[in-house]
């Protein structure tokens, strides 16, 4: 609770309490200030031990389960000040009330037992009130602190998967331009400053929690035109983009790891390949949607070590928590892989 807004209830609480021995007064017309003013003790003593509790007593030993101390402490002082309550609202009485000493009421020892015991009840509830608006507080400030360290968590470990990314992303691409300088290197300058462009989206967008769903696609589209170099013709390759709003956002660098793996996996020297990649966009939601053939990589091939996909599942984890949905599939045949990620918006 705002601390501005937790004062100005207080001051609330309390004028009304203060006040409200005035509707009394009021009633036999003109108000005697000294009168009130006494009268107003029992307020006065009412704070004393609401704010001991609030600002002493919960936190110093109630919370931190000295129990003893605080029920011992309480104790004490609210019998003592009920005694002095009483004794000071019965010498007000007889000051200001000309009935009470006209007829010099005795109250009976019984009587007086009574008066005492209701106004320590009086001054225990407002210790419990006390009590139960501290530790209500502080477990609110508890909830608050672990609410922060569980994000700052999350985000430190976001950004660790987000430092990841970027070598084992560098790692595959520069294989590709490796593989194919050893037969066009015109084609290899080409697809340099391909990656240039890549590389500037990596060191300054990516860095953002969020970027523009057109950028994350120019990217792909960068990534499919630098893998279309290196495969043969004869591979189906369809990319279709669908992103009607240019502000919709979304969490960097996500999509790029199921394109990877799609080009790692559904391409073959020797048989029908393809890879087919749907990325849309609308107000409710943003789906990805990649299918390509299935040829999974030799027992020597060691490469990605499946690192990509953990990270998206991780990722999709901490950014979009219970606000996707992920289905992976593969066909009865095994030839056909299907990835398909929705994200509610």
């Amino acid at each position: 609770m705002n601390k501005r807004i937790e004062l100005l209830i207080h001051a609330a609480v309390w004028a009304v309490l203060f006040l409200l021995p005035l509707t009394f007064l009021s009633r036999g017309g003109s108000i005697n200030v000294t009168h009130y003013l006494m009268i107003c003790m029992s307020t006065v003593l009412m704070m004393v031990v609401f704010y001991a509790d609030y600002l002493w007593l919960t936190p110093r030993y109630f919370a931190t389960g000295r129990h003893r101390y605080y029920w011992l402490s309480n104790i004490v002082m609210v019998v003592a000040l009920g005694v002095v309550m009483h004794y000071w609202m019965a010498f007000t009485h007889s000051l200001f009330d000309t009935g009470a000493r006209m007829h010099r009421y005795e109250p009976s020892v019984i009587d007086t037992l009574l008066f005492i015991l209701r106004d320590v009840f009086n001054l225990t509830i407002a210790a419990a009130i006390a009590t139960a608006l501290a530790l209500a507080m502080r477990w609110q400030k508890a909830e608050a602190a672990r609410r922060d360290a569980e994000t700052a968590r999350a985000q430190a470990e976001l950004s660790n998967l987000r430092s990841q990314i970027n070598p084992h992303f560098l790692l595959n691409t520069l294989n590709n331009i490796y593989a194919l300088t050893a037969f066009d290197t015109a084609k290899a300058q080409e697809v340099i400053q391909e990656l240039s462009r890549m590389l500037r989206h990596i060191l300054y967008d990516y860095q953002q929690p969020m970027v523009a769903l057109k950028d994350e696609v120019a990217f792909i589209e960068d990534y499919v035109k630098l893998m279309r170099i290196r495969i043969p013709e004869s591979v189906d390759i369809t990319a279709q983009f669908s992103i009607p709003n240019p502000q919709t956002e979304v969490a960097p660098m996500l999509f790029i790891s199921l394109v990877e793996n799609a080009f790692k996996h559904g391409i073959s020297p020797t048989e029908p390949s393809y890879i087919h990649i749907r990325i849309e966009a609308d107000e409710h939601r943003i789906t990805c949607d990649i299918e390509n053939t299935n040829h999974p990589k030799t027992a020597q091939d060691h490469s990605g070590h499946g690192v990509g996909l953990q990270q998206v599942e991780r990722r999709l984890e901490l950014a979009y928590p219970g606000r996707y949905q992920w289905e992976r599939n593969l066909s009865d045949d095994g030839k056909v892989y299907h990835s398909k990620i929705t994200i509610q918006s």
